[in-house]
């Protein structure tokens, strides 16, 4: 398996497709990758050269802002947010919707599993 920015990519499929292993690359900058490497789309990756597999490093390296150094910029980008305390910031903190989404109903995936919330009886309920 071809190891790229310490990921491996898949031997068994094309360039193009096994590209798209590595955070921050998908289908089309994939194709820019193999142009500017000049590398042909339609190879499968373990038909690649070590000569290759550095062009292709060395591609990402200058023109692309991937995997690790990728992530801890978006992590640094919400950090900023929180810290200056704007809505975006705020909404991040809470684990709520962040782009305007409405979370009456629907909001699952972000705000996490149902928390059931007690019912109180009223003093004349009770008597």
């Amino acid at each position: 398996m071809p190891r790229l920015l310490g990921v491996d990519i898949p031997n068994d499929k094309k360039v193009e497709i096994s590209l798209t292993y590595l955070y921050g690359v998908g289908r089309k900058s994939a194709v820019e990758i193999c142009e500017h490497a000049g590398i042909e789309v339609g190879r499968r990756a373990k038909d690649l050269t070590d000569e290759e597999l550095a062009r292709i490093t060395g591609v990402l390296d200058k023109l692309f802002v991937v995997e690790g150094q990728l992530r801890r910029q978006i992590m640094q980008n919400i950090q900023r947010l929180k810290k200056i305390g704007c809505y975006r910031g705020i909404r991040h903190g809470r684990g709520l919707p962040v782009r305007g989404q409405r979370t009456r109903t629907n909001a699952r995936t972000r705000k996490g599993k149902k928390k059931t919330v007690a019912v109180k009886k009223s003093v004349k309920a009770m008597r």
